[in-house]
Protein backbone atom coordinates (compact mmCIF):
# COMPACT_ATOMS: atom_id res chain seq x y z
CA UNK A 1 0.00 0.00 0.00
CA UNK A 2 1.11 3.73 -0.67
CA UNK A 3 0.28 6.87 -0.66
CA UNK A 4 -0.49 8.26 -4.39
CA UNK A 5 -1.27 11.99 -3.83
CA UNK A 6 -2.56 14.09 -1.24
CA UNK A 7 -3.53 17.56 -2.87
CA UNK A 8 -4.65 20.96 -1.92
CA UNK A 9 -6.20 23.30 -4.40
CA UNK A 10 -6.67 26.95 -4.01
CA UNK A 11 -8.71 28.71 -6.80
CA UNK A 12 -11.01 31.17 -8.05
CA UNK A 13 -12.32 29.49 -11.57
CA UNK A 14 -13.37 31.41 -14.75
CA UNK A 15 -17.32 30.91 -15.22
CA UNK A 16 -17.49 29.29 -18.96
CA UNK A 17 -21.15 31.25 -18.79
CA UNK A 18 -19.87 34.75 -18.33
CA UNK A 19 -18.77 36.20 -22.18
CA UNK A 20 -17.31 39.50 -20.09
CA UNK A 21 -13.37 39.96 -18.96
CA UNK A 22 -12.95 37.58 -16.10
CA UNK A 23 -9.66 36.61 -14.26
CA UNK A 24 -8.96 33.40 -11.62
CA UNK A 25 -6.24 31.68 -10.64
CA UNK A 26 -5.33 27.55 -9.12
CA UNK A 27 -2.82 26.75 -6.89
CA UNK A 28 -2.66 22.94 -6.76
CA UNK A 29 -0.12 21.26 -4.39
CA UNK A 30 0.56 17.32 -4.38
CA UNK A 31 2.93 15.26 -2.12
CA UNK A 32 2.92 11.63 -2.58
CA UNK A 33 4.37 9.06 -5.14
CA UNK A 34 3.40 10.18 -8.09
CA UNK A 35 4.93 13.85 -7.65
CA UNK A 36 8.25 11.43 -8.51
CA UNK A 37 7.35 11.83 -12.21
CA UNK A 38 5.60 15.25 -12.24
CA UNK A 39 8.74 17.72 -11.35
CA UNK A 40 9.57 20.76 -12.82
CA UNK A 41 13.48 20.95 -13.53
CA UNK A 42 14.78 23.56 -11.21
CA UNK A 43 11.59 24.23 -9.26
CA UNK A 44 11.08 21.45 -7.21
CA UNK A 45 13.01 18.24 -8.70
CA UNK A 46 15.70 18.38 -5.65
CA UNK A 47 13.11 19.60 -3.26
CA UNK A 48 12.93 15.62 -1.50
CA UNK A 49 14.20 12.48 -2.67
CA UNK A 50 12.42 9.78 -0.94
CA UNK A 51 9.26 7.51 -2.40
CA UNK A 52 6.99 10.53 -1.28
CA UNK A 53 7.75 13.85 -2.57
CA UNK A 54 6.41 17.01 -2.90
CA UNK A 55 5.39 19.55 -6.30
CA UNK A 56 3.40 22.41 -7.32
CA UNK A 57 1.16 20.36 -9.50
CA UNK A 58 -0.75 23.47 -11.17
CA UNK A 59 0.30 27.29 -10.42
CA UNK A 60 -1.70 29.53 -12.67
CA UNK A 61 -3.47 32.89 -13.73
CA UNK A 62 -6.46 32.64 -15.78
CA UNK A 63 -7.87 35.15 -17.88
CA UNK A 64 -10.80 35.84 -19.98
CA UNK A 65 -11.23 38.39 -22.93
CA UNK A 66 -13.90 39.11 -25.20
CA UNK A 67 -11.93 39.60 -28.24
CA UNK A 68 -12.16 38.36 -31.55
CA UNK A 69 -15.40 36.13 -31.34
CA UNK A 70 -18.62 35.83 -29.19
CA UNK A 71 -16.75 33.16 -27.34
CA UNK A 72 -13.96 35.23 -26.73
CA UNK A 73 -10.50 33.89 -25.32
CA UNK A 74 -8.82 31.65 -22.37
CA UNK A 75 -5.43 32.17 -21.24
CA UNK A 76 -3.59 31.11 -18.34
CA UNK A 77 0.42 31.38 -17.87
CA UNK A 78 2.25 29.74 -14.86
CA UNK A 79 2.56 26.64 -13.77
CA UNK A 80 0.30 24.20 -15.87
CA UNK A 81 0.05 20.37 -16.44
CA UNK A 82 0.45 18.67 -20.06
CA UNK A 83 -2.66 19.63 -22.24
CA UNK A 84 -2.34 16.55 -24.11
CA UNK A 85 -4.23 13.65 -23.90
CA UNK A 86 -6.86 11.94 -22.71
CA UNK A 87 -5.66 10.82 -18.66
CA UNK A 88 -4.71 13.16 -16.44
CA UNK A 89 -2.71 13.64 -13.10
CA UNK A 90 -6.34 13.94 -11.68
CA UNK A 91 -7.33 10.47 -10.27
CA UNK A 92 -11.04 11.50 -10.02
CA UNK A 93 -11.25 12.47 -14.26
CA UNK A 94 -9.78 9.14 -15.06
CA UNK A 95 -11.54 5.55 -14.98
CA UNK A 96 -8.33 3.57 -13.88
CA UNK A 97 -5.73 3.80 -11.35
CA UNK A 98 -3.15 2.72 -13.82
CA UNK A 99 -2.14 4.83 -16.89
CA UNK A 100 -2.22 3.71 -20.66
CA UNK A 101 1.02 3.33 -22.31
CA UNK A 102 -0.15 6.38 -24.16
CA UNK A 103 -0.13 8.44 -21.37
CA UNK A 104 2.67 7.50 -19.69
CA UNK A 105 5.26 7.22 -22.45
CA UNK A 106 3.93 9.55 -25.20
CA UNK A 107 2.17 12.62 -23.27
CA UNK A 108 4.22 15.43 -21.71
CA UNK A 109 3.33 15.60 -17.86
CA UNK A 110 3.87 19.47 -16.88
CA UNK A 111 5.40 23.01 -18.53
CA UNK A 112 5.90 26.62 -17.51
CA UNK A 113 4.26 28.55 -19.80
CA UNK A 114 1.25 30.12 -21.31
CA UNK A 115 -1.84 28.48 -23.23
CA UNK A 116 -4.77 30.61 -25.30
CA UNK A 117 -7.82 28.93 -26.42
CA UNK A 118 -9.73 30.98 -28.82
CA UNK A 119 -13.86 30.06 -28.79
CA UNK A 120 -13.56 30.59 -32.40
CA UNK A 121 -17.44 29.54 -32.99
CA UNK A 122 -19.63 27.72 -31.24
CA UNK A 123 -18.00 24.08 -30.94
CA UNK A 124 -14.93 25.04 -32.52
CA UNK A 125 -12.02 26.02 -29.70
CA UNK A 126 -8.46 26.52 -31.30
CA UNK A 127 -5.55 26.00 -29.08
CA UNK A 128 -1.88 27.50 -29.12
CA UNK A 129 0.69 27.70 -26.27
CA UNK A 130 4.09 28.30 -25.78
CA UNK A 131 6.44 26.89 -22.75
CA UNK A 132 9.84 26.44 -22.33
CA UNK A 133 9.69 22.66 -22.59
CA UNK A 134 8.07 19.73 -21.20
CA UNK A 135 9.20 19.29 -16.89
CA UNK A 136 12.18 22.18 -17.36
CA UNK A 137 11.98 25.83 -16.32
CA UNK A 138 14.88 28.18 -17.22
CA UNK A 139 18.68 28.33 -16.99
CA UNK A 140 19.79 25.11 -15.11
CA UNK A 141 16.34 23.66 -15.17
CA UNK A 142 16.26 23.78 -18.89
CA UNK A 143 18.41 20.52 -20.56
CA UNK A 144 18.30 22.72 -23.77
CA UNK A 145 18.45 26.64 -24.90
CA UNK A 146 14.97 26.54 -26.85
CA UNK A 147 10.90 26.47 -26.10
CA UNK A 148 8.16 24.14 -27.21
CA UNK A 149 4.79 24.60 -27.67
CA UNK A 150 1.42 23.17 -28.62
CA UNK A 151 -1.25 23.97 -31.06
CA UNK A 152 -4.46 22.35 -31.87
CA UNK A 153 -8.45 22.88 -32.65
CA UNK A 154 -11.47 20.77 -31.06
CA UNK A 155 -14.54 20.20 -32.62
CA UNK A 156 -17.29 19.90 -30.25
CA UNK A 157 -21.36 19.28 -30.83
CA UNK A 158 -21.07 17.35 -33.48
CA UNK A 159 -23.46 14.18 -34.00
CA UNK A 160 -26.16 16.40 -31.71
CA UNK A 161 -24.22 16.86 -29.36
CA UNK A 162 -22.83 13.40 -28.81
CA UNK A 163 -19.31 13.34 -30.21
CA UNK A 164 -16.33 15.88 -29.56
CA UNK A 165 -13.07 15.58 -31.43
CA UNK A 166 -9.61 17.52 -30.55
CA UNK A 167 -6.59 17.61 -32.43
CA UNK A 168 -3.30 18.79 -30.49
CA UNK A 169 0.18 18.80 -31.71
CA UNK A 170 3.15 19.37 -30.31
CA UNK A 171 6.99 20.65 -31.35
CA UNK A 172 10.25 21.94 -29.66
CA UNK A 173 13.69 20.58 -28.21
CA UNK A 174 13.17 17.92 -25.17
CA UNK A 175 16.44 16.38 -25.31
CA UNK A 176 19.46 17.36 -22.93
CA UNK A 177 22.58 19.16 -24.51
CA UNK A 178 24.59 17.04 -21.72
CA UNK A 179 23.47 13.76 -24.35
CA UNK A 180 23.48 15.61 -27.67
CA UNK A 181 25.95 18.45 -27.42
CA UNK A 182 24.59 21.77 -29.09
CA UNK A 183 22.31 19.72 -31.76
CA UNK A 184 20.44 19.24 -28.65
CA UNK A 185 18.90 22.86 -29.45
CA UNK A 186 17.73 21.61 -32.65
CA UNK A 187 16.95 18.32 -32.59
CA UNK A 188 12.70 18.29 -32.52
CA UNK A 189 10.69 16.27 -30.86
CA UNK A 190 6.89 16.02 -32.52
CA UNK A 191 3.77 15.22 -30.52
CA UNK A 192 0.74 14.38 -32.02
CA UNK A 193 -2.28 13.72 -30.64
CA UNK A 194 -6.34 12.84 -31.31
CA UNK A 195 -8.69 12.01 -29.13
CA UNK A 196 -12.33 11.23 -30.21
CA UNK A 197 -15.47 11.41 -27.67
CA UNK A 198 -18.95 10.23 -28.40
CA UNK A 199 -21.41 9.29 -25.70
CA UNK A 200 -23.71 6.45 -27.07
CA UNK A 201 -26.64 7.31 -24.39
CA UNK A 202 -26.98 8.53 -21.03
CA UNK A 203 -25.24 5.00 -19.65
CA UNK A 204 -22.27 4.00 -21.92
CA UNK A 205 -19.78 6.50 -23.20
CA UNK A 206 -17.00 5.29 -25.56
CA UNK A 207 -13.46 7.10 -26.03
CA UNK A 208 -10.48 6.73 -28.52
CA UNK A 209 -7.02 8.07 -28.75
CA UNK A 210 -4.53 8.21 -31.54
CA UNK A 211 -1.13 9.06 -30.75
CA UNK A 212 2.13 9.26 -32.71
CA UNK A 213 5.46 10.82 -31.51
CA UNK A 214 8.97 11.42 -33.36
CA UNK A 215 12.33 12.15 -31.80
CA UNK A 216 14.83 13.52 -34.24
CA UNK A 217 17.49 13.75 -31.79
CA UNK A 218 16.99 10.13 -30.26
CA UNK A 219 15.90 8.83 -33.64
CA UNK A 220 13.24 6.95 -31.76
CA UNK A 221 9.58 7.21 -32.59
CA UNK A 222 6.08 5.18 -31.04
CA UNK A 223 2.49 5.15 -32.66
CA UNK A 224 -0.28 3.62 -30.25
CA UNK A 225 -3.98 3.52 -30.35
CA UNK A 226 -6.17 3.55 -27.30
CA UNK A 227 -10.05 2.61 -26.70
CA UNK A 228 -12.01 3.24 -23.66
CA UNK A 229 -15.60 2.09 -23.08
CA UNK A 230 -17.35 3.00 -19.93
CA UNK A 231 -20.92 1.44 -18.64
CA UNK A 232 -22.50 2.39 -15.66
CA UNK A 233 -24.21 0.20 -14.23
CA UNK A 234 -25.73 2.11 -11.56
CA UNK A 235 -25.77 5.80 -10.43
CA UNK A 236 -22.84 4.65 -8.33
CA UNK A 237 -21.16 1.88 -10.20
CA UNK A 238 -19.39 2.46 -13.68
CA UNK A 239 -17.64 -0.89 -15.32
CA UNK A 240 -14.19 0.33 -17.72
CA UNK A 241 -12.64 -1.00 -19.92
CA UNK A 242 -9.20 0.09 -22.22
CA UNK A 243 -7.64 -1.40 -24.73
CA UNK A 244 -4.19 -0.46 -26.46
CA UNK A 245 -1.72 -1.33 -28.75
CA UNK A 246 1.75 0.56 -28.36
CA UNK A 247 4.44 0.24 -30.83
CA UNK A 248 7.87 1.64 -29.32
CA UNK A 249 9.73 1.43 -32.65
CA UNK A 250 13.37 1.56 -31.08
CA UNK A 251 12.67 0.11 -27.19
CA UNK A 252 14.02 4.04 -26.04
CA UNK A 253 10.89 5.53 -25.24
CA UNK A 254 9.45 2.76 -22.45
CA UNK A 255 12.06 3.49 -20.02
CA UNK A 256 11.45 2.22 -16.35
CA UNK A 257 13.45 4.03 -13.55
CA UNK A 258 13.89 1.85 -10.17
CA UNK A 259 15.63 4.70 -8.33
CA UNK A 260 13.10 7.62 -7.17
CA UNK A 261 15.14 9.98 -8.52
CA UNK A 262 16.30 8.32 -11.21
CA UNK A 263 13.15 9.96 -13.71
CA UNK A 264 14.32 13.06 -13.33
CA UNK A 265 18.02 12.91 -13.43
CA UNK A 266 17.18 11.55 -17.06
CA UNK A 267 15.97 14.25 -17.98
CA UNK A 268 19.57 16.16 -17.27
CA UNK A 269 21.03 13.74 -19.41
CA UNK A 270 22.90 12.12 -16.93
CA UNK A 271 23.59 8.21 -16.83
CA UNK A 272 21.23 6.76 -14.53
CA UNK A 273 19.90 2.99 -13.61
CA UNK A 274 17.02 2.17 -15.83
CA UNK A 275 15.12 -0.68 -17.57
CA UNK A 276 13.97 -1.12 -20.72
CA UNK A 277 13.18 -3.20 -23.69
CA UNK A 278 14.50 -4.08 -27.46
CA UNK A 279 11.63 -2.46 -30.04
CA UNK A 280 8.57 -4.16 -28.87
CA UNK A 281 4.80 -3.93 -29.54
CA UNK A 282 2.88 -3.75 -26.49
CA UNK A 283 -1.15 -4.93 -26.02
CA UNK A 284 -2.80 -4.15 -23.01
CA UNK A 285 -6.08 -4.69 -21.53
CA UNK A 286 -7.87 -3.34 -18.59
CA UNK A 287 -11.15 -4.01 -16.99
CA UNK A 288 -12.22 -2.31 -13.79
CA UNK A 289 -15.24 -0.78 -11.63
CA UNK A 290 -15.47 3.13 -10.26
CA UNK A 291 -17.87 2.68 -7.33
CA UNK A 292 -18.68 6.51 -6.52
CA UNK A 293 -21.25 7.09 -3.57
CA UNK A 294 -22.63 9.99 -2.58
CA UNK A 295 -21.27 9.99 1.54
CA UNK A 296 -22.26 13.83 2.88
CA UNK A 297 -21.00 14.64 6.13
CA UNK A 298 -18.78 17.04 4.26
CA UNK A 299 -17.22 14.01 2.17
CA UNK A 300 -17.74 15.45 -1.42
CA UNK A 301 -15.81 12.68 -3.76
CA UNK A 302 -15.35 8.91 -2.57
CA UNK A 303 -14.47 6.41 -5.28
CA UNK A 304 -13.21 2.81 -5.20
CA UNK A 305 -11.56 1.82 -8.36
CA UNK A 306 -10.55 -2.05 -8.15
CA UNK A 307 -8.54 -3.36 -11.96
CA UNK A 308 -7.11 -6.24 -13.87
CA UNK A 309 -4.53 -5.34 -16.02
CA UNK A 310 -2.94 -7.78 -18.88
CA UNK A 311 0.13 -7.04 -20.46
CA UNK A 312 1.61 -8.73 -23.39
CA UNK A 313 4.49 -8.04 -25.98
CA UNK A 314 2.98 -8.83 -29.93
CA UNK A 315 6.16 -8.99 -31.58
CA UNK A 316 7.58 -11.94 -28.84
CA UNK A 317 10.22 -9.80 -26.85
CA UNK A 318 9.87 -9.88 -23.03
CA UNK A 319 9.89 -7.07 -21.52
CA UNK A 320 8.12 -7.77 -18.31
CA UNK A 321 9.18 -8.93 -14.87
CA UNK A 322 13.10 -7.34 -15.39
CA UNK A 323 12.89 -8.93 -19.28
CA UNK A 324 12.36 -12.48 -18.29
CA UNK A 325 8.39 -13.05 -19.62
CA UNK A 326 6.40 -11.96 -22.59
CA UNK A 327 3.33 -11.25 -20.77
CA UNK A 328 2.46 -9.98 -16.77
CA UNK A 329 -0.49 -9.39 -14.98
CA UNK A 330 -1.55 -6.87 -12.57
CA UNK A 331 -4.21 -6.60 -10.08
CA UNK A 332 -4.72 -3.55 -8.23
CA UNK A 333 -7.38 -0.90 -6.71
CA UNK A 334 -7.44 2.53 -5.22
CA UNK A 335 -9.24 4.99 -3.04
CA UNK A 336 -9.69 8.57 -3.43
CA UNK A 337 -11.59 10.91 -0.64
CA UNK A 338 -12.35 14.72 -1.07
CA UNK A 339 -13.35 17.33 0.80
Amino acid sequence: MQLNQVTFTVQKPIDPADESYQIGFVVEGLYGSDARYYHLMGVDDRMLTGRYQLIPAQAHVDVHLPWFSRGGLDAKAGILLGAMGVETLDPTTRPFYTLSYTSEYSSPFEHLGALFTWHARPGVDVTVGVDTGNQTTFGRGDPNDEAAGYFGVTLGGLAGGKLTITQLSRIGPEDAIRSLGKSANGSMRYWNDIDVAYALNDRVSLTGEVNYVHDEGLRADAESVVGFAAFQVTPVLTFNARAEVYRDNTGLLVTSFPGDTGYMQSFRGGAVPSLAAPATTYGALTLGVTYKPAIGHGIHVFQIRPEIRFDRSLNGTTPFNDNRTQSMFTFGADATMGF
